[in-house]
C-alpha cells in the first residue's frame, strides 16, 4: 500500500477537490479527528444561520438550523419538496414568542408522523414559547420525524370532510276548542340544513359548506322529535296549539354546531308558532302565521278570513302555496344515494293535505290530524271540530363521507351503508347518538 505525507492538498486547477471516484469507500482511521473550520454540506450535521428569521414565511433547505423570531408576527415554514433520508432540520424559539405567534410546517407533499398532510388544517403548528424543533427524513412511509418537539403531541391530526343532512322535529298541528265548528293550522316542517352535492337549504337557502371533522373526535348527534299535536276541548283556545317540534344538531370539537330549528306549531286562535318553518294559522280572524327560519324554512299559510285555517310552512314552499290548507312541500336531496324529499309542512282547514315531504294531512272529518311522518321533520295536520292536531314528525340527521375515511365508530345504531355512489359511506341517525371521526 502506497503511502502519501504533505500538509496540504490543493486542486490544480479550479477550487473543486475531488478524493476517490464513483463507488469508492475512503476511510477514516479510529482515533482521528476531522475539524471542520467551513461550511459542511451533505453531512449530518446541522449548519445553523447567522440570520434570524421575522418574516411570515420561510423555505427551508435540508441540513439547516434555524432561529425563528415570531415577535411580531406568526411564520409559515415550507419545507424541501423533496428529502432523504437522514435530512434533518431544527427550528428554535428565538424569543420566547411562540406561545403568542405559532410557526407552522408545510410540509410540501411530503408525510409528517405518518400522516399526510394536503392543508386542509392539519399542518403541523407548534406554539409554545421556548420550543425547540428537530425533524430527520425517515422516508416517504412516516415521512418526517420530530426527535426533538418537547412533547410527544401528534401534530399532524388528521382531517376530512363529510357532508350533511339536518331536519329538525315537525311542529303540532293545532286542536280545536270546545264548540268550535272550524277547523286548526297545521304544523310547520323542521328547519332544513343541507352541505351535499350543491343542493339546497330550507327557506330558499344556498347548500352550505361540508364540515372538516378530526380524526379520533368524537361529535355528537341529537336528532329531534316532533312537537305534540295541539290538545280538543281546552278550557283555553290557546292551549289547544300544537307543540314546536324539537331542534336536531351536530356538535363536537372543532367544528361550529350545525343546528336546525324544531317546526313551529299549528295555530288553534291566535299566533300560530315559529320555527324551522312556520306554523300555519287557524281559522280565527285573530291567527296569524307562524315564521320560518331563515335558511331553513318558510312561514306558515296565513288566515285567509274567518273560517279558513291554512297550512304549515315546509323546507321548499310557504303553506298554503298549492291551495288554501295545503301544507308547504319539502326537499329531494339525494345525500342517501337516492331522490327522498322530507320536511312538508302539515295540511290545514280541515281539507289541506300535508306537503310532499312527510306532512301530516288535517283532519276532514270530526276526528285528529295525521301525524307528520317520522325521521322527515313533517309538521302535523290540524284538528277539527273539538278534535286534537297530530304530533309532528321526529327529524333526522345524515352523514355522507369517502369510505377510506369511515372510521367505523358510532352510537346510537345509525343506519350505515357503504359504497354508495362507488365511493361513499351514508350514517342516517333516526335518533341521537355520536360518530367518533
Amino acid at each position: 500500500m502506497s503511502k502519501i505525507e504533505v500538509d496540504q492538498v490543493d486542486p490544480q486547477s479550479g477550487t473543486t477537490l475531488t478524493l476517490g471516484t464513483s463507488g469508492d469507500t475512503i476511510n477514516i482511521p479510529a482515533g482521528v479527528t476531522l475539524a471542520n473550520s467551513g461550511t459542511a454540506t451533505g453531512f449530518a450535521s446541522i449548519a445553523w444561520q447567522s440570520t434570524i428569521v421575522t418574516g411570515t414565511t420561510l423555505s427551508a433547505v435540508a441540513g439547516n438550523g434555524y432561529w425563528i423570531d415570531t415577535t411580531s408576527n406568526a411564520c409559515t415554514i415550507t419545507l424541501p419538496g423533496s428529502a432523504s433520508v437522514g435530512d434533518q432540520l431544527v427550528f428554535v424559539d428565538y424569543a420566547r414568542k411562540w406561545g403568542t405567534n405559532k410557526i407552522t410546517l408545510n410540509t410540501n407533499g411530503l408525510n409528517f408522523q405518518g400522516n399526510q398532510t394536503d392543508g386542509a388544517g392539519n399542518y403541523p403548528e407548534y406554539n409554545t414559547d421556548g420550543q425547540s424543533v428537530t425533524i430527520i427524513y425517515s422516508g416517504a412511509t412516516k415521512g418526517w420525524i420530530p426527535t426533538v418537539d418537547d412533547d410527544v403531541t401528534d401534530e399532524t391530526p388528521q382531517v376530512y370532510s363529510v357532508d350533511f343532512l339536518v331536519i329538525a322535529g315537525g311542529g303540532g298541528g293545532g286542536g280545536t276548542g270546545p264548540g268550535t265548528g272550524w277547523s286548526s293550522g297545521g304544523g310547520g316542517a323542521g328547519g332544513y340544513r343541507n352541505s351535499y352535492n350543491s343542493e339546497s337549504s330550507g327557506g330558499g337557502g344556498s347548500t352550505e359548506s361540508s364540515l372538516t371533522l378530526i380524526a379520533s373526535n368524537v361529535y355528537t348527534i341529537t336528532v329531534g322529535a316532533g312537537g305534540a299535536g295541539g290538545l280538543a276541548l281546552q278550557p283555553d283556545p290557546e292551549d289547544a296549539n300544537g307543540s314546536n317540534g324539537n331542534n336536531s344538531s351536530i356538535s363536537g370539537t372543532g367544528i361550529t354546531t350545525i343546528t336546525s330549528i324544531g317546526g313551529g306549531g299549528g295555530a288553534t286562535v291566535n299566533a300560530a308558532g315559529s320555527g324551522g318553518s312556520g306554523g300555519g294559522a287557524s281559522y280565527s280572524v285573530n291567527s296569524s302565521a307562524g315564521s320560518g327560519t331563515a335558511n331553513q324554512g318558510y312561514d306558515g299559510g296565513a288566515n285567509g278570513g274567518p273560517g279558513f285555517g291554512n297550512g304549515g310552512g315546509g323546507a321548499g314552499e310557504i303553506g298554503g302555496t298549492d291551495g288554501q290548507g295545503e301544507g308547504g312541500d319539502g326537499l329531494s336531496s339525494s345525500i342517501t344515494g337516492s331522490a327522498v324529499t322530507r320536511a312538508g309542512g302539515g295540511g290545514g282547514d280541515g281539507t289541506g293535505t300535508g306537503g310532499d315531504g312527510g306532512g301530516g294531512n288535517a283532519s276532514n272529518t270530526p276526528s285528529s290530524g295525521g301525524s307528520g311522518t317520522a325521521n322527515t321533520g313533517g309538521g302535523g295536520g290540524g284538528g277539527e271540530s273539538e278534535n286534537a292536531g297530530g304530533a309532528g314528525g321526529s327529524g333526522v340527521v345524515i352523514l355522507r363521507m369517502p369510505d377510506a375515511k369511515y372510521s367505523g365508530t358510532t352510537t346510537g345504531s345509525p343506519t350505515v351503508t357503504t359504497g354508495v355512489g362507488g365511493t361513499d359511506t351514508v350514517l342516517v341517525f333516526n335518533s341521537s347518538g355520536s360518530y367518533t371521526a
